[in-house]
């Protein structure tokens, strides 16, 4: 397996150089704890001593090699980004949090990198109109 040798961070995008003159690349919503990280954050990386991963201490964040090699890219068209543009104001943490789920896969929904099941979806919904509900009461 390759190894990696370099990071560095453009344009919403991480990239690796591997040891085989490799450079790999994947959209910051892949990872939405980096994606939300100052630059000072993305910087203060580490590279493993086996060279197949990557470290954010100050984050918790941690990126295999593998992770450079899937091909799913991101699709903002999707409902649950939908809901999330129409109300800008709702903070995803805290959404997450009244949900019941994630935070990072509540981001990938919205991202677009994973699919909710039909099952989550009506989940989000739901929370939404849970809160609209709740601010028609004001």
């Amino acid at each position: 397996m390759a190894k990696i040798q370099k990071v560095w961070f453009d344009n919403q995008r991480i990239y690796i150089l591997t040891d085989e003159e490799q450079t790999l690349s994947r959209p910051l919503e892949a990872f939405p704890v980096l994606k939300e990280a100052t630059s000072d954050e993305l910087n203060a990386y580490k590279i493993g001593r086996f060279g197949d991963d990557i470290r954010w201490e100050g984050l918790d964040e941690d990126i295999h090699i593998t992770s450079f090699y899937e091909t799913a890219e991101p699709n903002p068209e999707n409902e649950v980004a939908r809901l999330f543009l129409m109300f800008p104001q709702l903070n995803v943490s805290e959404m997450a949090r009244y949900i019941g789920i994630n935070k990072s896969l509540l981001a990938k929904y919205i991202y677009g990198m994973k699919k909710p099941s039909a099952e989550r979806l009506l989940q989000i919904k739901a929370a939404f109109h849970s809160i609209g509900e709740r601010l028609i009461a004001v």
